[in-house]
């Protein structure tokens, strides 16, 4: 062989060992698969994460974006990325924050129906989109990131009298109601707080973090989560914690999410074991039938209801993490059974919400992905690719 050739062939492979993580190192994950079939659009839209029929939101497109970063998918990613910029953000992510709704108005025109952001999704959007540069070496990525994290310090978090930063769920409608502001828990995962720290040392998330067991040891002695937290200002420096003015003390659908990212966070953060053992109700209420209750107070401790399949997804980190592995397996059975039977055409598709809550808990259960303690994502496929990853 000439030696013309043989540089060609040394070249080729350098290449191969430098090029971004590749369909090569593609992720076999039939439930993200199956997701992205019935509810991601070949344009990169998810559909039905609103209750509005067909409508979608910033929270369904930013929770599509991690979980095509986990299965290594990036063409989907970068469509749905392309759409939210595109029609959340304007195409204009340094200065506008993704609207949350996205639909058709009663004009019949497809367009934002709501230009209030959430900030939940907005640090979603940050954290995959940080991660997407971190590990396929992709700068376009993260300087979109630092941009709707400017802009989410800028306009969703704010000072509160005898507080500190707290996030607020959005710009518009969540604070001075009466010198009162509504905070909701689960918009604020500890790994995606300590990321952020991470990414911008000086902003207020290693603050904001601190607040995660805060507010749930507000919320009521009994061990719930609460949906949303209430906080009245009694003086220019002083404040109190109470009842939402709108959903009093009830938790459900909002504050599952707060077990789901408790079971996740890594044993070694140094929140994560306080903010467990505050989280004791929900085991209790669960062990007891076996069925997670729809519907906690966590003022009184009274359940109410049987929750749905999703509820069971988002409780297996939880329960894993609480060293509960009977009631670990049992709702893990729970929402595999769900989808299983959704599959052979013995029950119809799951709700969007309920899928999505499973795809958290059961691809965290299965492997497919871990937080590191300083929040960095661990997917499974970046052992195979690790040459990739910076």
């Amino acid at each position: 062989m000439s030696r013309p050739v043989l540089g060609l062939c040394a070249g080729l492979l350098m290449l191969m060992a430098s090029a971004p993580a590749s369909a090569s190192c593609a992720v076999e994950w039939p439930h993200w698969q199956r997701f992205a079939e019935r509810w991601i659009q070949p344009d990169g839209r998810v559909l039905e994460s609103s209750l509005e029929k067909n409508h979608s939101t910033s929270e369904g497109q930013s929770y599509a974006l991690f979980f095509a970063l986990v299965a290594n998918d990036q063409a989907r990613f970068e469509k749905i990325w392309r759409w939210s910029r595109e029609n959340l953000a304007g195409n204009d992510p340094q200065n506008i924050l993704p609207a949350w709704l996205w639909g058709q108005g009663k004009d019949g025109v497809w367009k934002v129906q709501d230009a209030n952001s959430a900030s939940d999704a907005d640090l979603w959007f940050v954290y995959a989109l940080s991660e997407a540069d971190r590990l396929w070496d992709k700068p376009q990525y993260r300087a979109d990131a630092l941009s709707v994290l400017a802009q989410i310090k800028k306009h969703e978090v704010t000072d509160l009298p005898g507080l500190g930063p707290v996030l607020l769920p959005g710009p518009i409608g969540f604070s001075h109601i009466g010198h009162l502001w509504r905070i909701n828990p689960s918009y604020q995962p500890l790994p995606l707080m300590r990321r952020l720290a991470a990414i911008d040392p000086k902003g207020p998330w290693q603050a904001i973090a601190a607040l995660t067991p805060v507010l749930q040891r507000e919320a009521g002695s009994h061990g719930f989560a609460a949906d949303w937290v209430g906080y009245r200002a009694v003086s220019d420096t002083a404040g109190l914690f109470a009842s939402d003015p709108m959903k009093a003390d009830v938790g459900s659908y909002d504050a599952i999410r707060v077990y789901l990212w408790a079971g996740m966070t890594h044993p070694k953060d140094p929140l994560a074991k306080p903010l467990l053992d505050s989280l004791h109700g929900m085991a209790r209420a669960t062990a007891s039938t076996g069925v997670p209750p729809e519907k906690t107070n966590t003022r009184s401790g009274s359940t109410e209801g049987q929750s749905p399949s999703g509820f069971a997804g988002a409780l297996v980190p939880y329960f894993s993490a609480k060293g509960q592995p009977w009631l670990e397996e049992l709702q893990a059975q729970r929402a595999r059974g769900a989808i299983d039977q959704w599959i052979a055409g013995s029950a119809s598709a799951p709700f969007y919400y309920d899928y999505m809550l499973s795809l958290f808990g059961l691809g965290w259960a299965d492997h497919y992905y871990r937080f590191a303690a300083d929040g960095r994502l661990q997917p499974r496929w970046e052992s195979s690719c690790s040459a990739t990853a910076r």
